[in-house]
């Protein structure tokens, strides 16, 4: 098995489970993760995720360079099919993912690795994690997205300055990008991953899954249309139990504060 589960209440950690290979993503690995993610998609009780990778010594090393050389060797049109298709369909997932994915960088997050932290909604960084984008030592460009959502995230000249020289960036230099939301010791990297779950999870899952789509679906939007996505994400939670069980628990306590 290339990907472990554990299942931790209502919280899933999924981890990367290929150490002696810097937990690359191979195809049977790409594979196995959107299997997981579509398990836990339709699965009410699990309400949030948490992706890792095993050891210490790396979140992922980025595409398996001999599943990448053998797919390129055979020309574009296998490469598009087996590389840049896997790799979007994998990193859009956790994009659009209804529940919160939290990523939890354990080392170095190079390539795909990085490229899946950046599709996240949310990442937490040990202190001696580091992030690159070593495509263009390779020769070609990012494939799995991070041409594009790196440069929307830190900005068009810092994504550039990543992308163009492939140069290793700290987990702090990470933070202060935006690229994760905060840099903690390494024996505390679960923990702080596994707080930030529990402090979405007490919130309804409707609202949550409206609040992710709300901002996923509309960042890159011209702001009128932001606007409009953001209405009809509120106007579906309109009828719901999170919205009366909400709104009640509020009036409640302001009538004990009169």
């Amino acid at each position: 098995m290339t990907v472990r589960i554990e299942r931790d209440d209502q919280v899933v950690v999924i981890t990367i489970d290929r150490e002696r290979k810097l937990n690359a993503l191979n195809y049977p690995t790409i594979d196995a993760l959107l299997a997981q993610l579509d398990h836990i998609d339709a699965d009410d009780s699990m309400r949030a995720v948490i992706l890792t990778g095993a050891g210490n010594r790396a979140f992922s090393a980025g595409a398996d360079i001999p599943s990448l050389a053998a797919g390129i060797a055979d020309g574009p049109e296998r490469a598009l099919r087996e590389i840049v298709r896997r790799g979007h369909a994998l990193t859009r997932r956790i994009e659009e993912f209804p529940k919160p994915v939290i990523v939890a960088v354990n080392g170095l997050a190079y390539g795909g690795g990085c490229e899946i932290t950046e599709a996240a909604p949310l990442a937490v960084a040990a202190e001696h994690a580091t992030f690159a984008k070593p495509e263009i030592s390779l020769g070609f460009p990012p494939p799995f997205g991070g041409s594009q959502r790196l440069p929307r995230h830190v900005g068009r000249k810092r994504g550039l300055e990543m992308i163009l020289t492939g140069d290793p960036i700290p987990a702090a230099r990470a933070a202060e990008l935006g690229l994760v939301n905060t840099v903690v010791p390494a024996d505390e990297l679960m923990d702080a991953a596994r707080d930030l779950a529990a402090r979405i999870i007490r919130h309804a899952p409707t609202a949550v899954a409206a609040c992710l789509r709300a901002v996923t679906r509309g960042i890159n939007l011209p702001i009128d249309e932001g606007l409009a996505v953001e209405a009809a994400c509120f106007a579906a939670t309109v009828p719901t139990d999170g919205v009366r069980t909400g709104l009640r628990r509020f009036l409640d306590r302001t009538a004990v504060s009169d």
